[in-house]
């Protein structure tokens, strides 16, 4: 039964308001790297406690109340701060040298401006009903993962932006941006979001987008993720490492890989493999090769996601977060199937 009482909790809105509000003030990309801080400081506290044969209530509160709740929820702050970029951009707000449309710029903090962050507020609030009511549904996939997803959904909707866009060739086809082939200048000229002439295939990640690449991102970040996950007995400390080290993408190390999509799936897949059982039961090689296949999967979903929703449209979808989506529900599957013995923290189907 759904229950609405939590969903309608007067307290709880009113904190997801502040939250996204709050992303929106300090960018899209800043709040996920604080979540990815938090995820540390919640699971260190769980390792100390586990240490001390102590509670892990600092832990849980960390975790689960301040990283993946209405301070630093991604579904909250995060897809907020790419709302607003959405807003800002269809408003003519902001006049950057971001190589892309500039609604995608989601490492740009808007301080105070109230119109922005009263967007940031509402898709905050949005953000955070969407996901109690996935979770209430138990949903077998990252609920919270699932809300990012959605509320990109939105905002190009609610600011007009195509929910997919226009392929210059092929879905698939990043042989335009190689080519650095331009938009015509009067597509250019009628979006306000645009400072200069864009490319007409704007990748994700311009050094993460190519298929061996990938894979082998992929594989080894698969294979580190699931030892993380299997060392510390925490599915979700991969992630908050991955997460915490886009601060280096943020203040410019251009090539710096994005890696929580891979780092989450294939921990997650290691508690899956033990089942009911310690994830200290499973062995080292079977620790290898679910994150080795799950972390493999997970990349390349994200890189057939970003080629159809973001490399041809205007705002931020985000690819990881629909890579985690897939990667935790396959596991949910694999578990129906009776391929795992059971699926970590994912809802079960």
């Amino acid at each position: 039964m759904v229950d609405v009482a939590a969903i309608w909790s007067i307290e709880y809105l009113l904190l997801a308001l502040a939250g996204g509000a709050f992303g929106a003030a300090i960018g899209g990309l800043p709040a996920f790297i604080f979540t990815g801080f938090m995820v540390i400081a919640g699971e260190a506290a769980n390792l100390a406690g586990k240490a001390a044969a102590g509670s892990d209530a600092a832990a849980i509160m960390i975790t689960d109340a301040i990283a993946f709740g209405p301070v630093f929820g991604p579904h909250i702050s995060f897809a907020a701060g790419a709302a607003a970029s959405a807003y800002a951009a269809r408003r003519g707000y902001m006049d950057t040298d971001f190589d892309y449309h500039q609604a995608k710029n989601i490492n740009y903090a808007f301080g105070t401006k109230p119109d922005v962050l009263a967007v940031g507020a509402l898709f905050g609030a949005a953000g955070y009903v969407m996901v109690e009511l996935m979770v209430a549904f138990a949903m077998p996939f990252d609920q919270v993962a699932m809300g990012v997803v959605l509320s990109a959904v939105l905002h190009r909707v609610a600011f007009g932006y195509d929910v997919v866009g226009t392929p210059s060739s092929g879905w698939l086809d990043m042989k335009p941006f190689e080519q650095e082939e331009l938009q015509s200048p009067d597509a250019v000229a009628a979006d306000g979001g645009v400072i200069g002439q864009r490319y007409a295939v704007e990748p994700w990640l311009p050094q993460q987008y190519k298929w061996l690449n990938v894979a082998v991102l992929g594989v080894v970040v698969g294979i580190l993720g699931a030892y993380v996950g299997y060392v510390s007995e925490s599915p979700y400390l991969a992630f908050g490492i991955s997460a915490a080290s886009l601060i280096f993408l943020s203040i410019g190390h251009e090539n710096f890989p994005v890696t929580h999509h891979i780092a989450l799936p294939s921990s997650t897949a290691v508690f899956a493999l033990a089942g009911s059982a310690s994830v200290a039961t499973v062995s080292l090689s079977g620790v290898v090769a679910v994150g080795a296949i799950f972390g493999l999967i997970s990349a390349l979903f994200g890189e057939v996601f970003q080629r159809v929703f973001y490399a041809h449209g205007d705002t931020h979808l985000d690819p990881p977060a629909a890579a985690i989506v897939f990667g935790t529900f396959l596991i949910s599957v694999c578990t129906a199937l009776g391929i795992l013995p059971g699926s970590g923290w994912v809802p079960a189907l």
